[in-house]
């Protein structure tokens, strides 16, 4: 038999808020997922928010993941007890829920995510997230324990409700979403604005003082470091799709700038 199939390493490292690697699985390729996961990162955060990932392609990147320990996580399209239900049917150990603004929101996302009686998540024993039948009663033991549920703050709505939403049991993690939450606050994609700053600020002390986890994104590993030095948890500093654009618009430049320097 392969390797036990609902490992809980990662989830574990996040509830002591240790330091863990995420990146972004954002060109629905499962070439891209397998070569990140082999990498070595230890999250592998599937985009169905803002990606072309839909079901079929999310079974086929999860999958890419398998035997790497690298844990397979996925942002969800919306605060929805389909949608939460399917993408864990599919074997996520994680979900990433967004635009959460209210205690009422966060204990949705949450029951969304949680067997009975915390919660309402429909059960199933053919899905891929039981091995297809093969290790129900292990994965019904632990998935109301070992499932990581990291609530988005994107909204002003949020930040005043922060204190709130972080109380919530079963409520892992908050996850801070810098360009939607400067957005909404006036500054159009510009989280780099002090009151932006201010309410970030804001978001990592409610989450602290309730004992979550903190996660965001970030450009590049460079950034990272100091949000992890800042208390964060898990950051998201790579995507598939961004860094290979990254890549590619430099090696075309260079080239440019080859062929005007032979002239």
């Amino acid at each position: 038999m392969a390797n036990r199939f609902f490992d809980s390493t990662v989830m574990d490292k996040l509830r002591r808020h240790e330091p863990v690697s995420a990146a972004w699985s954002q060109a629905a390729s499962n070439i891209t997922a397998e070569i990140m996961a082999e990498a070595g990162f230890e999250v592998l955060v599937i985009d169905m928010e803002h990606s072309p990932v839909d079901m079929g392609s999310l079974i086929s990147l999860i999958q890419a993941t398998k035997g790497t320990g690298c844990a397979p996580f996925v942002r969800a399209p919306w605060n929805d007890m389909v949608w939460l239900k399917r993408i864990l049917d599919a074997g996520a150990y994680g979900v990433h829920v967004p635009y959460v603004s209210t205690k009422e929101e966060a204990e949705y996302a949450v029951k969304s995510c949680k067997y009975a009686p915390t919660g309402f998540r429909g059960i199933a024993g053919s899905q891929r997230a039981v091995n297809y039948s093969m290790e129900k009663q292990e994965y019904y033991s632990r998935a109301n324990k070992d499932i990581i549920v990291m609530v988005a703050i994107e909204t002003p709505e949020g930040v005043d409700n922060i204190d709130e939403i972080a109380s919530v049991d079963g409520v892992d993690g908050i996850f801070i979403g810098p360009m939607d939450l400067s957005t909404g606050m006036g500054y159009f994609a510009n989280p780099g604005a002090e009151p932006v700053q201010e309410a970030i600020r804001k978001i990592e002390a409610g989450a602290k003082k309730a004992g979550k986890f903190l996660g965001t994104i970030a450009p590049n590993m460079e950034k990272a470091k100091a949000l992890y030095d800042r208390g964060y948890s898990l950051v998201y500093f790579l995507s598939d799709s961004v860094d290979m654009a990254k890549l590619a618009s430099q090696q075309v430049k260079e080239f440019q700038q080859y062929v005007t320097a032979k002239k």
